[in-house]
């Protein structure tokens, strides 16, 4: 027996016996709790002085607290001032909602896209419910932390009662946003404490096989990494990319003339992701077979011929077992189970060359059964020469590799030869931008190429997905979705999540960052828009559309590519105080508790503050009837049913025929207390499987 078969053998027979012991529980409950908490998992060293994980049951104390946890042992892990506060605050609650803006949307009632203004911290708390595990992929791009750029001035000074009392967290100007000075003594700790909270939700978003593309340069690429080792696991690290955003390297650098920055990518779950081979072949590395085809000039696999890897026969009537006669005028194959040595000389005399496999004097398996091989012949995916039968590769797609570069050449795309240019500049971005705005002035600082989102999106194997990026910028992400759809007929779907921040030139580092903040606000200025960066961003997006349809005008299908984007505004709770505190207004005036919703609140509001309690997606579908009078909304054709207007018997029981999975109204819509119960009841009796819950 061969060293390679007694291997085999011996796994085989440990595999037959019985561990004759009990499973280790310890370690199905640390499993357990990295699966929920992969940052509380470190390392630690058993009595055998072995590497094993362990649950840091401080950072577990302080997930599973609503206070501040102090206290704790140091151990291998990255820390900060402000990271048991970070933790803190992705778990705390918010009283806010998010309430929308047609006149700013397009295709509001239809689109399945959104676009969120407003504190990207406030918005992967208020999304949570509805898009818990829903999310395929993240890409952002935050800031950079290169002592001029603007971060989030989180505020930990509250606990959870002061959030939930709490309806505004900004600034005179709307803004959260500081600038984080290298001056600063919590340089880095800022930066870090902004992340980690805000990667912490949005992992839960996530989908079990979604992963997310963190944009970063060298500042802080390291912390990144290390922050996103505990956010994710170690384990679920796909790798880092290298992109050469600037070819010709910045000028600014005393000793390197920097020209990439990088992407650092992980995995919800490593085991469940894949990607696909997305960048096309070039056409000198492909040959046309004399079927037409396009075949690969190397990396022909070996299927039948000389072979020291495959094992040796040992079942004569093995599927793997066979010699092949091929009649290349003919184009016809016959296969036969020969021992060694044995040959047809009928058929070799009259025109048929034999393969087999073999090792030496031995006869060995064939790669693929005989099955799988005539499946190939008839595929004309074979290729007879030099004594071997090879599978010939049609692939016209590579790997994408770490260092990604920009290039143009000649390509074999869908069996055609075409031109194929990799763009992945931020010049080129800025000129991309210029140009769908009619302006030859810059209006947005080092925007993100659409050629280097594109490339991250058709990695994923799916054309119908959610894909998120909450440090939007100018909404390069939904630009590059739209156009990719258009190309490949796909229907992804976007969240983009934007802070209104000002464009204020007083806070611009250098004078071609004023300059580009000056054109920006004269653009927003003449198309009498706010001057803030999500106003652009959301006009982007208006004018990528209307250009992606009329580019694609004379494609089929083209009318029925999604467009459109919801706009939905953070904003404070629609309900007045006493809804989180009734206790404390129970001696006030009851004149002034006839209502607990705020009067500035439409019914469109409260809708979609519900929507975001029940945990319904807030891309769906919205319909508005006119039912005896009332106001009636219909989200998803029937997945939410609600109506905050004066409910009456007629009203319910018409509302209870379609039959809805849920329906909601407010007690203000009530006449009379024992009303509620009435309203439960025809329900029960009309429609009892509607889940029926009044604000």
């Amino acid at each position: 027996m061969t060293n390679s078969a007694q291997s085999n053998q011996q796994a085989t027979d440990a595999s037959d016996y019985l561990d004759m012991h009990s499973p280790n529980l310890v370690d199905d409950n640390v499993q357990k709790i990295m699966a929920l908490f992969p940052n509380c998992i470190t390392e630690s060293k058993d009595e055998s002085g072995n590497l094993k994980k362990a649950v840091d049951f401080d950072l577990l104390r302080q997930e599973l607290s609503q206070s501040l946890v102090e206290g704790g042992q140091e151990r291998y892990r990255l820390d900060w001032p402000g990271k048991r506060q970070a933790i803190l605050e992705a778990n705390s609650p918010i009283a806010k909602t998010l309430r929308p803006a047609r006149e700013e949307s397009v295709n509001f009632d239809t689109t399945e896209n959104l676009f969120i203004e407003g504190d990207n911290l406030d918005a992967l708390k208020l999304l949570q419910e509805s898009y818990l595990g829903q999310v395929k992929m993240i890409y952002i791009d935050p800031p950079y932390n290169t002592g001029n750029d603007f971060i989030y001035e989180d505020d930990f000074a509250e606990d959870t009662t002061s959030f939930l009392e709490r309806s505004e967290q900004v600034d005179e100007e709307g803004n959260r946003l500081v600038t984080n000075t290298e001056s600063n003594g919590r340089f880095h700790s800022d930066w870090l404490t902004m992340m980690y909270s805000r990667l912490k939700l949005a992992r839960n978003m996530l989908k079990d096989d979604g992963v997310i593309f963190i944009s970063i340069d060298d500042n802080e690429k390291d912390n990144l990494k290390k922050i996103c080792d505990e956010v994710f696991g170690n384990d679920n690290f796909i790798g880092t990319l290298s992109i050469e955003n600037n070819p010709k390297g910045r000028k600014n650098s005393k000793f390197i003339s920097v020209s990439s920055e990088y992407i650092l990518v992980f995995a919800k779950d490593k085991k469940q992701s894949h990607f696909i081979e997305n960048i096309p072949k070039n056409s000198k590395d492909m040959t046309k077979d004399k079927d037409g085809n396009f075949v690969h000039n190397s990396g022909k696999r070996v299927l039948v011929g000389e072979n020291k890897f495959n094992p040796k026969v040992t079942n004569f009537n093995s599927d793997k077992n066979y010699s092949v006669y091929h009649h290349k005028n003919k184009e016809k194959t016959i296969t036969k189970r020969e021992l060694f040595g044995e040959s047809d000389e009928n058929l070799i005399k009259s025109g048929y060359q034999k393969y087999y496999s073999y090792d030496g004097n031995e006869i060995v398996e064939n790669t693929y059964s005989l099955k799988k091989l005539i499946e190939l012949f008839n595929n004309k995916a074979l290729d007879f020469s030099n004594g071997k039968i090879y599978e010939k590769n049609f692939n016209d797609t590579i790997r994408i590799k770490s260092l990604v570069t920009n290039r143009e050449y000649e390509a074999i795309i869908k069996g055609k030869k075409e031109n194929f240019s990799l763009e992945l500049t931020t010049t080129g971005a800025g000129s991309q931008v210029k140009s769908l705005f009619k302006t030859d002035k810059s209006i947005f600082n080092a925007p993100k190429n659409i050629g280097m989102l594109n490339l991250l999106i058709t990695l994923l194997p799916e054309k119908d997905c959610l894909i998120l990026d909450f440090f939007a910028g100018s909404s390069t992400t939904a630009h590059a979705i739209l156009q990719l759809n258009a190309q490949d007929s796909g229907n992804r779907k976007f969240i983009m999540v934007q802070i209104p921040e000002i464009l204020d030139i007083k806070n611009a580092g250098s004078s071609e960052a004023k300059k580009t903040i000056q054109n920006a606000r004269f653009f927003c200025m003449s198309h009498n828009l706010p001057t803030n960066i999500s106003e652009i961003s959301k006009e982007r997006i208006r004018r990528a559309g209307q250009k992606i349809l009329a580019d694609n005008k004379d494609k089929d299908g083209i009318e029925n590519l999604d467009i459109g984007f919801r706009v939905l505004k953070i904003d404070s709770t629609n309900m007045k105080d006493v809804y989180y505190t009734p206790d404390e207004y129970l001696q006030a005036d009851l004149g002034s508790l006839e209502s607990h919703i705020k009067e500035d609140r439409t019914g469109e509001d409260l809708l979609f503050q519900v929507m975001l309690d029940w945990g319904v997606p807030l891309s769906l579908p919205i319909e508005v009837k006119k039912i005896q009078g009332s106001s009636v909304y219909y989200v998803g054709i029937d997945s939410l049913v609600a109506c905050f207007d004066t409910l009456t018997t007629d009203l319910i029981d018409e509302i209870s025929r379609d039959k809805p999975l849920k329906f909601v109204s407010s007690e203000l819509a009530i006449a009379h207390d024992q009303d509620k119960t009435n309203i439960k009841a025809r329900f029960a009796q009309l429609s009892p499987d509607t889940q029926v819950k009044f604000i």
